[in-house]
This record gives C-alpha cells, sequence and structure tokens, in this order.
C-alpha cells in the first residue's frame, strides 16, 4: 500500500460472524478502521438486531455502519416482494447509522428506486438526523447519482470505472463534483484493467484514481488530494 501511496483503508465488515475478524485489522493497524453490518446479499447468516449493531458500531475504529442496502440481482425465482427481509434488514442498518451519527455504506444492484425510496421513508434527506455516507461501487445511473448527491450522500467508484464496457459510468464520474467522490478497490474483486480479473487489492487504487484524471483533464495528484479529504471528512474521527 505504502508504495502505491496508498494511506490509509476502510475494512468493510458484511456478516457478524466475521465481524472479529475486520476490527481485529482495524485494532492491528493505525491506517486502517471499520465498519459494522451485514451485506444485502447475505442470506443463511446471524440476522443483526438494532442492539447488534449499534454494540459493534460504538467499538474503537469503527466509523462506519454496513455495508448494507438492497441487492435484487439474484431474486433465484423469488419476486421483489419476497425480499421484504432484506429491506428490513436495510432500516435496521439506517437506524442503527442514525443513532450513532455515522455514515452508511450503501450497496445496491438492481434495487436503486427502492434503496432510494426506502433512504428517504427513513429520513435520510441531508438533514441534521440523517447519517449520510457513501454509495460504494457506484454502477448506477446519472439519475441515480444525481438522486443520492441531493440527499448528501458521497458516489464512490472502483476498478470498474475502467472496463472497456463502462462507458455510461465514466460519463458518470465525469461530473460528480470532486468534493463529493471517493475511490475504492471492493477487494478481493474487479481488478482494474490490466488486472481485470486478478484478485484486487489496494494498491491498484491509483489506477482508478488515474483514469478519473483523465476523465476531468486534471493531474491524478488533484483526484488523490480531494478524495483523500472526503475519506476524512465522510468517516470523522479517521486521521488525515
Amino acid at each position: 500500500m505504502t508504495r502505491a501511496q496508498v494511506s490509509r483503508a476502510l475494512c468493510i465488515c458484511t456478516t457478524l460472524e466475521e465481524f472479529p475478524d475486520v476490527h481485529a485489522l482495524a485494532l492491528g493497524y493505525d491506517n486502517f478502521w471499520a465498519s459494522a453490518g451485514v451485506h444485502p446479499d447475505n442470506e443463511g447468516v446471524a440476522e443483526p438486531t438494532l442492539d447488534d449493531l449499534l454494540e459493534r458500531g460504538s467499538l474503537p475504529r469503527v466509523v462506519a455502519i454496513g455495508e448494507t442496502g438492497l441487492d435484487y440481482y439474484r431474486l433465484n425465482g423469488r419476486t421483489v416482494a419476497d425480499m421484504e427481509w432484506q429491506r428490513t434488514r436495510f432500516r435496521t442498518h439506517i437506524r442503527a447509522a442514525q443513532a450513532l451519527k455515522k455514515p452508511l455504506v450503501i450497496h445496491t444492484r438492481s434495487a436503486s428506486e427502492d434503496t432510494l425510496a426506502l433512504l428517504r421513508e427513513e429520513g435520510e434527506d441531508g438533514g441534521a438526523t440523517a447519517a449520510g455516507g457513501v454509495f460504494h461501487c457506484f454502477t448506477e445511473s446519472a439519475a441515480v447519482a444525481e438522486a443520492a448527491l441531493e440527499m448528501g450522500f458521497y458516489i464512490s467508484f472502483s476498478g470498474i470505472l475502467t472496463f472497456k464496457s463502462a462507458q455510461d459510468l465514466r460519463e458518470v464520474a465525469s461530473w460528480v463534483p470532486m468534493d463529493r467522490m471517493l475511490i475504492e478497490t471492493d477487494s478481493p474483486y474487479l481488478a482494474p484493467m490490466p488486472y481485470r480479473g486478478k484478485t484486487n487489492n489496494p494498491s491498484y487504487v491509483p489506477l482508478v484514481a488515474q483514469q478519473i484524471a483523465t476523465l476531468r483533464g486534471c493531474d491524478i495528484a488533484d483526484v488523490a488530494a480531494a478524495t483523500s479529504a472526503n475519506f476524512t471528512r465522510l468517516f470523522s474521527g479517521v486521521a488525515a
């Protein structure tokens, strides 16, 4: 990470069962932090209660709630109505984040309309009681990006931005305000070109930054400075 000039990382939790390991990483390194949450696509795992998330979200170096959201990509014969358990889980995360005043890490796949609607229903309108957060690994339309920004969320781009098929996403990245943008790995997935198909790691983040710099006609140092400042601002308590 250091050689790639990547100085900090947020370690994402996706199940309660794995939280102790994720949290241990954050406790073991002074440039790592952790989130607490259960991914919407994870089934057959411990279902988080509000108290579960409040307890874990209050621990040292836990700076976010999630990964959470909605994912209707793999319905496996079910209907959207059958996914009420996901919507209930998402509401639990939102309420925990609001109570803790910590940001949400939002995952949405094939479910953007419901994701935005549910956030609005739970008071995520950018107001004083909203948790805010980031739409991570963004792959949605310009309209979804606009809605998320209006609600006070950040937009995070991954290695997908470098894929040949991602022209629409590059157009979104070309206009998202620099003070509301993050970059990420979504490791171990979605390694950027020319490493697509290989295990992703934080040393590849500069390739995403370079793609953004190319799109916007600026220096990669400008992207690095902006996204680093945004990381510190969003995840309050994280050292610069």
